[in-house]
C-alpha cells in the first residue's frame, strides 16, 4: 500500500456486486488508497449485526494500483472487523459505507447495513461516512452526487471528526441537488410493516413492507425535509445513545 496516500476502507450492505459501491470507489479513488471489504451478497437490514453461529470467510476480488477489493460472506459489521484483523497494514483514516440504494434517513440509521458500517467505524475510533441515494433501483443513477461525495470525504479526511461521531449522508433522486443541508434526524415511525403472503395454503407467511411517518413534516431542520425539497441531508450522529437529561431524574427514583 502506498503508505503516504490517505487510507480508506469501504463497505455496504447491499453487496459487493451493487452499482452503489462501483460508483463509491470511482468517486473516492483520487482522495486515498482503497481498499474494499463488502458483502458477497445483499444484507440490507443487518444494522449492526454480527455473525457468531458460524464461521465466515473473505476472498480477493480485484487488485489493481491503489485498490484492492475483497468480499465476504458475512454482515457488513464483520466486514470492517474482518479487514482490520485481516487485511488492513495500518489504521484506515476514513471509513465510507455506501452508497445505499435507499435513503437511511430518520430513524432508518438504526436498521441500516450501511450505517451499521459506519457506527462501526466510530467504534474502532475512525472518521466514517454513510452515504445514501433515495432510489431503490438496481440501476440508480448516482453521478449528481459524485462531487459532493468527493468533496465531503475531503473534508472528513482534512478536518476529522469528533470521537464516537459519523456524518449519515443522504441524497434526494434528483438530477438538480439544490445544496447541502446540515440537519436534525427526523421523528417518525413505520407503520403497515407487515404483507400476508399465503404460501400453500398457509396463512402464516408475511413479507416486510411498511410505510414510513414523519411526525414532524413541516420542521425545515430534519433531514427528511431536505430530501422532500432536493437537498442533500447530512445528519450528524452520536453513537453514544444515553439520555444524559434523564440521569438526574433517574437517581430520585432510587
Amino acid at each position: 500500500m502506498e503508505n503516504q496516500r490517505p487510507l480508506i476502507l469501504i463497505s455496504n450492505d447491499d453487496g459487493i456486486i451493487a452499482k452503489g459501491i462501483s460508483e463509491l470507489i470511482k468517486f473516492l479513488r483520487p482522495l486515498g488508497e482503497i481498499v474494499v471489504m463488502a458483502p458477497d451478497a445483499p444484507r440490507s437490514g443487518n444494522a449492526s449485526a454480527l455473525t457468531v453461529t458460524e464461521p465466515i470467510h473473505y476472498q480477493l476480488v480485484r487488485k489493481d494500483v491503489g485498490l484492492t477489493v475483497y468480499k465476504c460472506s458475512g454482515t457488513p459489521v464483520d466486514c470492517i472487523k474482518l479487514a482490520f484483523h485481516t487485511v488492513l497494514d495500518r489504521k484506515p483514516d476514513l471509513i465510507v459505507g455506501g452508497i445505499n440504494h435507499g435513503d437511511n434517513s430518520a430513524v432508518n440509521v438504526h436498521y441500516s447495513g450501511t450505517m451499521g458500517v459506519v457506527i462501526e467505524g466510530c467504534l474502532k475510533g475512525v472518521p466514517s461516512i454513510g452515504f445514501s441515494l433515495c432510489c431503490h433501483e438496481p440501476n440508480a443513477d448516482f453521478e449528481p452526487s459524485g462531487p459532493y461525495i468527493r468533496e465531503i470525504a475531503r473534508q472528513v479526511l482534512e478536518k476529522g471528526l469528533p470521537p464516537l461521531t459519523c456524518l449519515n449522508v443522504n441524497f434526494p433522486n434528483t438530477q438538480e441537488l439544490k445544496g447541502v443541508r446540515i440537519c436534525e434526524q427526523s421523528k417518525g415511525q413505520w407503520t403497515n410493516e407487515w404483507e400476508n403472503f399465503a404460501h400453500r395454503g398457509d396463512t402464516h407467511y408475511y413479507w416486510l413492507t411498511g410505510e414510513f411517518q414523519n411526525t414532524d413534516p413541516d420542521n425545515e431542520k430534519n433531514d427528511h425535509w431536505a430530501l422532500d425539497n432536493g437537498y442533500i441531508a447530512i445528519t450528524p450522529t452520536k453513537v453514544d445513545v444515553t439520555a444524559y437529561e434523564l440521569i438526574d431524574e433517574l437517581k430520585t427514583w432510587f
